[in-house]
C-alpha cells in the first residue's frame, strides 16, 4: 500500500512539471512571435530613412503590415494554447484523485 502511495505521488509531481514545462514553451512562443514583429517594425523604420525612391511607402506599409498580423497570429495562438492546456488538466486528475482518496 505504501509503494502505491509513493507512486501516485511522483506521477502527480511529473504531470505538474510537464504542465509548466509546457506552459513555459508557451510563453516562449508568445515572445519569439513578439520578437519576430518587431524586427519586421524596425525594418518597416528602417526603409524610410535608407530607400529614396518612390515607393518606399509601400515597402513600409508591408512591413508594417507583416509586423502586426505577426503580433496578432502570435497572441491570437497563445491564447488558444493556454484555454487547451487549461483543458488538458483536468484528465491528469485521475493519480490526483486516487491519491486524496487514501488519505
Amino acid at each position: 500500500m505504501k509503494v502505491k502511495e509513493e507512486i501516485n505521488k511522483d506521477l502527480i509531481l511529473r504531470e505538474q512539471l510537464a504542465i509548466q514545462r509546457t506552459i513555459m514553451a508557451n510563453q516562449t512562443t508568445l515572445l519569439s512571435f513578439l520578437r519576430t514583429a518587431l524586427y519586421f517594425a524596425i525594418a518597416g523604420l528602417s526603409v524610410r530613412g535608407l530607400l529614396t525612391f518612390y515607393g518606399h511607402t509601400i515597402v513600409e506599409i508591408i512591413f508594417y503590415c507583416v509586423a502586426l498580423g505577426l503580433f496578432a497570429f502570435g497572441g491570437i495562438n497563445f491564447f488558444i494554447q493556454l484555454k487547451r492546456i487549461k483543458k488538458s488538466r483536468i484528465h491528469i486528475g485521475n493519480y490526483k484523485l486516487e491519491y486524496l482518496e487514501q488519505q
